[in-house]
């Protein structure tokens, strides 16, 4: 062997080490979990253009996943069933306001608005979390997490691409609204260490619980519910419909739980909830790859906004971790412990 080649070996090892250790990082898993969640839209898509409605394409996606992740839940638990009873409002919350609320409310909100201002109206909830955080203490937030509030929210409305005439509808405000106030409350329900339940086993739960909340507002004529069987558009390949139904449930709900129930129990609700935005910059990118869908420049520039506020925030809570709370700004309380699971993007 070389010379060169010795050194070029050495230099390549620590970086493979540093690559692995982020994706082992709470932020890295975290940002693998948006990456996954951001292929629901993709295939939701292919669905929804053949007739199928987005109360079907949900509900069939939290029934598949709940039923896959039973099967490694049950023996996780190993016989422990008071785990359940321990746990249940957990698992009830996680499954009424983290999954089926806030999908219900987004919904019913993209029905009288755009896709984009829907999305955007709903995350809104990491700037909720700062604002209860700044008035339950009655002090104000540190400059790096209002810097980071602001440059990851700027980012957003690039990535949306919120140029054109937009149709503002009331009603359709306050469901997307009630979406982002539904995720800003999951976040703080579920800031809190819980080692007494397996994650496998609260996702499954969780997704369980929205699932039948699901079929619920369809039995009742809430939400329309409408399948179709014919074939669908990924690209340029014509697929069965199953296909992006099976990637809908095991890639964007399983896999992304799985990895953002890990994620997760690793950030504060700060954090979970600002990596979360990275889900629509992944969305986009899927899209493009999918659909076809180019992202134009001004989105690459929001994407790009988006990751530099999470590594502000992410900074900022590292900062007061090592330093201490300084004087005058938010202290750190129960609400910015880990996470315990994520919510339906």
């Amino acid at each position: 062997m070389t010379p060169e080649a010795g050194q070029t070996s050495s230099a390549a090892a620590p970086a493979s080490t540093a690559a692995r250790n982020f994706l082992a990082s709470g932020l890295g898993i975290a940002l693998f979990s948006s990456a996954v969640f951001g292929l629901s839209g993709s295939f939701a898509k292919a669905l929804l253009e053949t007739g199928w409605t987005p109360g079907a394409a949900v509900t069939a996606r939290l029934s598949g996943a709940a039923l896959i992740l039973a099967v490694p839940a049950i023996p996780a638990l190993r016989g422990r069933w008071h785990q359940l009873r321990e746990n249940w409002l957990t698992i009830v919350l996680f499954g009424l306001i983290g999954v089926a609320a806030c999908q219900l409310f987004y919904f019913n909100a993209v029905s009288l608005l755009s896709v984009g201002v829907a999305l955007l109206l709903e995350y809104l909830a990491p700037v909720l979390i700062v604002l209860w955080l700044w008035a339950a203490s009655r002090k104000r937030p540190r400059p790096l997490t209002v810097a980071g509030t602001l440059l990851s929210l700027g980012g957003l409305v690039l990535v949306l691409d919120l140029t054109g005439a937009v149709k503002v509808d009331v009603v359709g405000v306050l469901w997307g609204m009630a979406a982002a106030v539904c995720l800003a409350i999951y976040f703080f329900i579920t800031a809190k260490e819980n080692d007494t339940l397996p994650p496998i086993v609260l996702a499954s739960g969780g997704l369980l619980v929205g699932a039948a909340v699901m079929w619920l507002a369809g039995a009742t004529g809430l939400l329309p519910m409408a399948f179709s069987m014919a074939d669908t558009k990924l690209g340029t390949w014509t697929t069965p419909w199953w296909v992006p139904l099976a990637g809908l449930i095991v890639l964007a709900t399983v896999l992304a739980y799985v990895s953002g129930i890990m994620a997760a129990r690793a950030l504060g609700s700060k954090v979970a909830s600002f990596v979360s935005l990275t889900e629509v910059l992944f969305a986009v990118i899927w899209a493009w790859l999918l659909l076809g869908e180019l992202p134009a420049a001004i989105q690459l520039v929001g994407g790009v906004l988006i990751v530099g506020g999470v590594v502000l925030v992410r900074l900022d809570e590292l900062r007061g971790a090592r330093s201490g709370t300084e004087p005058g700004t938010v202290a750190s309380a129960p609400l910015d412990h880990p996470n315990d699971v994520e919510p339906v993007p």
